[in-house]
């Protein structure tokens, strides 16, 4: 699959700009702050409904708009699609596909796939146990879009359920209340055995991928390995197998909701499920964290960057009892050409020299590859292809032909 062609309205820092993409190579090239990344986020936002740099929609309309539109020509095979999406200040999102009637925005999903690599990444290994979840749930979402429901579904049950806690541990206990939480239970425990399921196949079926990955970036150096790590083992005397059914987990999930409940109650906060997660990441059977080197937690980040784009490109191993069954859930309309876009954001600039050319040969590889760098010599001489200068309002071919410049008053309509 790939992009031909993107159009933004008030989206970040344009007010309307319009690109034409070629499959292969396309560097978008520019000093920092002039908006290439606003390029590439907009891709990304139409793969997951989210942004890589910010948690909220609002950060994405062009300050003094109401709305911003991205609007994007996707070829998968022989068919093309035509993609909107229509964000909007205090109400819900809308979007259509080849100009029909507006829907929900989740309608899109599918649609686009994209694997984004940024300078961000160090956080997979350096950062948070926040991070590693919103890297599985990312990547879930890219490959069973129906599960963006289950994990909206699930937040609003953490936030509803620690409201309730909150109430009883100031005092404000009753019947009723007692039998608020008991239905908060039951509904915690059906969506979030969902979520750990997917998640440990997830792990599963990127853990080969990690490894290979690792060592084609580093050279052999170490063996990087991940693993799942629910934060219901907390309450229990022997780790959770790797990969479980839902079943299963929704009898340990309920089991240990009874064994937390008091400290629970005590702190008004939900303690356990997938909102409390982790992901387990060693090389040479050793914490990734506090232990590697820099380089070795660039290698590592990479590593499970690539092991993403390895998955969404193959599928997972239907010969592996522990990931065969993803396929099944597995987004499956048109599997003709999946091969996720290739977002590399400013990357090259923090890589060594032996780690840009071992990336660049994996992405020299790829249908559509997108790049961002802030000169042309960034970019290693294997991934040379359509070049565009970006300055801030416009896009031009770097020989000097006008691609598109911000146009004031020109605008698109709403959806």
């Amino acid at each position: 699959m790939y992009v031909s062609h993107l159009s933004l309205v008030d989206y970040r820092s344009y007010e309307h700009v319009d690109i034409e993409f070629a499959p292969g190579v396309n560097v978008l090239v520019g000093h920092n702050g002039q908006g290439k990344t606003n390029i590439v986020e907009a891709i990304g936002y139409l793969a997951t409904l989210a942004s890589h740099r910010v948690a909220h929609d609002t950060a994405l309309i062009r300050v003094g708009a109401q709305r911003a539109l991205i609007r994007s020509r996707v070829v998968r095979g022989d068919r093309a699609q035509v993609v909107e999406l229509e964000l909007l200040h205090g109400k819900a999102n809308k979007a259509r596909v080849n100009r029909g009637q507006p829907g929900r925005a989740s309608t899109v999903l599918g649609i686009v796939k994209t694997v984004v690599f940024a300078p961000e990444d160090l956080v997979l290994v350096k950062g948070d146990p926040d991070a590693r979840r919103r890297y599985l749930d990312d990547l879930t979402v890219l490959m069973i879009p129906r599960m963006r429901s289950v994990l909206a579904d699930y937040d609003k049950v953490v936030r509803q359920r620690s409201a309730l806690l909150k109430q009883l541990m100031r005092g404000g206990a009753s019947h009723a209340s007692d039998a608020t939480l008991a239905v908060w239970d039951e509904r915690m425990v059906a969506l979030g055995s969902q979520i750990i399921g997917v998640r440990q196949r997830l792990v599963a079926a990127l853990a080969p991928h990690l490894a290979s990955g690792y060592e084609t970036v580093s050279s052999g150096q170490s063996e990087a390995k991940m693993r799942y790590r629910p934060s219901l083992e907390s309450f229990l005397d022997e780790p959770m197998p790797a990969v479980m059914s839902v079943e299963e987990i929704s009898v340990i999930y309920a089991e240990v909701l009874a064994r937390a409940r008091r400290r629970e109650l005590e702190r008004g906060v939900c303690i356990v499920g997938p909102h409390r997660d982790d992901v387990e990441q060693t090389l040479n059977n050793l914490p990734v964290k506090g232990y590697a080197s820099h380089g070795e937690s660039w290698s590592y980040a990479l590593a499970m960057r690539l092991a993403s784009y390895r998955l969404m490109t193959e599928g997972p191993d239907e010969n592996d009892p522990a990931s065969a069954d993803l396929q099944d859930m597995w987004w499956t309309d048109s599997q003709e050409d999946t091969e996720p876009i290739l977002i590399l954001d400013d990357v090259f600039a923090e890589l060594d020299v032996r780690r840009r050319r071992q990336l660049a040969d994996i992405a020299a590889q790829a249908r559509q590859v997108i790049i961002t760098a802030a000169v042309a010599q960034d970019v290693p001489d294997q991934l040379r292809g359509r070049t565009l200068s970006v300055t801030l309002g416009a896009v031009t071919d770097m020989d000097g032909a006008e691609d598109q410049l911000s146009v004031s008053g020109e605008r698109d309509g709403d959806l």
